[in-house]
């Protein structure tokens, strides 16, 4: 792992670390540049503002607490109801991680909870994707799919180009009506599961890119590398994809202007627990770690 990822990934589990982030006069204003906000409020003006189709993920993970877990079920409830008022829910999906109402404490539990969001989201005129975890959750996220879609065929899945076994999973999942967000992946993983070259996880991506280009699903592609999305439209124009057959997705406050002009999905987190995706997002692209210590001494 590049040593610089792996330090920030360690900040990422440091308590003190955390408190000075919080706490540092600036940090708010630097987090905005990733985050809407921590309220139902905050998440729908963004939404508005941005006015691009949006996918929306009520930050928190690996809760071990029903209760917890019932908060964040509540939370993308209030989220759908205040889309569907605001007459946003045409163009915002919810992203939804299963650790986060339940995996962790029992699969049913989780199916359980999704399914009570994606009938939320159905009755909102929109629809749910399961964000994907590290490797450990895959299989166990890939059946609560399974299930979810009996139902709610719409529901879409994620899969993670620096798993060796994502390149069966694309060509299993690219089916009729499938979406499938392919994403580079952001979690540490062991060499055993995962590519740790990045030359190797691009071309695994590309591998991804033709396995569902070629079938008969959605593809939603996340990335911003400038390669891979020129690589994308090449690939689209060989398998004669229309424009419409497929998507680009990235993150809020990065590229806004590429966001626009590729008219992408952008993923927007919202909620208190904003610290551990601030931290994946600085590990998966060093860079921003530049502007974000700067933006921590200095108000310039």
């Amino acid at each position: 792992m590049n040593p610089l990822r792996a330090l920030i990934m360690a900040a990422a589990r440091n308590e003190g670390v955390r408190e000075l982030v919080a706490n540092a006069p600036i940090s708010r204003d630097v987090v905005r540049r990733f985050v809407a906000g921590e309220s139902t409020e905050d998440a729908v003006r963004a939404t508005r503002e941005l006015g691009l189709p949006v996918t929306l993920d009520y930050l928190g993970e690996d809760t071990t607490d029903k209760a917890q877990a019932e908060k964040t079920v509540g939370a993308y409830l209030e989220l759908l109801d205040a889309l569907h008022a605001a007459g946003l829910a045409d163009r915002a999906e919810v992203s939804v991680k299963l650790s986060a109402v339940g995996q962790a404490l029992d699969e049913s539990l989780a199916l359980t909870n999704a399914s009570r969001i994606c009938a939320a989201a159905e009755q909102c005129g929109t629809t749910v994707t399961l964000d994907m975890e590290d490797h450990t959750t895959t299989d166990s996220t890939l059946r609560v799919l399974a299930e979810l879609r009996r139902t709610w065929p719409s529901v879409g899945a994620v899969l993670q180009a620096y798993l060796h076994r994502t390149l069966d999973d694309c060509k299993a999942l690219a089916t009729e009506g499938s979406r499938v967000r392919l994403c580079k992946g952001a979690y540490a993983e062991p060499p055993e599961v995962a590519f740790t070259d990045p030359h190797e996880v691009d071309l695994n991506y590309v591998r991804c890119v033709n396995a569902l280009m070629s079938g008969d699903g959605y593809p939603m592609f996340a990335t911003h590398d400038p390669r891979l999305i020129e690589i994308i439209g090449e690939r689209a124009r060989w398998y004669d994809r229309p424009r419409d057959s497929y998507e680009y997705q990235m993150l809020f406050g990065i590229r806004t202007e590429e966001q626009r002009k590729l008219t992408a999905r952008v993923y927007i987190p919202y909620g208190e627990q904003w610290y551990g995706y601030l931290m994946r997002r600085l590990a998966e692209r060093p860079a921003n770690v530049t502007f974000f210590l700067r933006s921590l001494v200095s108000r310039s």
